[in-house]
C-alpha cells in the first residue's frame, strides 16, 4: 500500500504504522472483576455486553436453566472464583448469568444466537463477540475449580481485543497484517 504525497500531508506526515497503532499508550491498570446480577431478558445481556465493551472487559456468561443440577453447583462456584479476584491482574472480566429457560430468553432466541447447545455453557464475549471457540460445555470441567480459574485468567488477558488477531468475521483477518 502506498500513500502519495497528498495523503501523507492530509494526514499531518504520519505514516500508516503511526496511525494503526492503539489510541493508549499508558500501561493497562488493574481492574476488579464486576459481577451482575442475573439476565432473564435479552436486553440485559445486551447492556452486560456493552458495559463490558465499554470497559475493555471480557463479559463471562454461564448459561444454566432452573432445573440443571450441574448448574447449581457451577454457578456458585464461578462467581465465588470472580468474586476472588481470579483475572484482575490480566485486565479482569465481568460476569452474568443467563438463565437460558427465561420466557423472554427463549422466546429472543438468545441461544441459538451465540450457538449454545447444551447446559451448562460457559461463553465468553470480547468486544462485544461471542468467543465460541473457547466455550466450556463440559459439566466436569466447569465443576474444576483450577480449570475454571485458568480459563478465566486466559480469557482476561483479551482485554477487549476483539477475539482472535482480529476477530473472526467476515473481514475479521483482513487488517491482521497492519497492525
Amino acid at each position: 500500500m502506498s500513500m502519495g504525497l497528498s495523503t501523507t500531508k492530509a494526514l499531518g506526515g504520519l505514516c500508516c504504522t503511526q496511525l494503526c497503532r492503539g489510541f493508549s499508550t499508558s500501561m493497562r491498570l488493574r481492574t476488579a472483576n464486576q459481577v451482575y446480577s442475573c439476565v432473564c431478558r435479552p436486553n440485559d445481556l445486551h447492556t452486560y455486553q456493552l458495559l463490558s465493551s465499554s470497559s475493555r472487559t471480557p463479559l463471562i456468561t454461564l448459561w444454566s436453566t432452573s432445573w440443571c443440577a450441574t448448574c447449581h453447583i457451577v454457578a456458585p462456584l464461578l462467581q465465588s472464583v470472580i468474586e476472588s479476584g481470579v483475572g484482575e491482574a490480566e485486565g479482569g472480566v465481568s460476569y452474568c448469568e443467563v438463565q437460558y429457560d427465561s420466557p423472554d430468553v427463549m422466546s429472543g432466541g438468545l441461544g441459538m444466537d451465540y450457538m449454545v447447545t447444551s447446559i451448562p455453557t460457559l461463553l465468553s464475549f470480547d468486544a462485544g463477540e461471542a468467543q465460541v471457540h473457547t466455550k466450556i460445555t463440559d459439566g466436569k470441567n466447569l465443576a474444576n475449580r483450577s480449570f475454571v480459574e485458568d480459563w478465566i485468567r486466559n480469557e482476561a488477558k483479551r482485554c477487549g481485543g476483539g477475539g482472535r488477531n482480529g476477530g473472526t468475521g467476515i473481514l475479521g483477518g483482513l487488517f491482521r497484517s497492519l497492525r
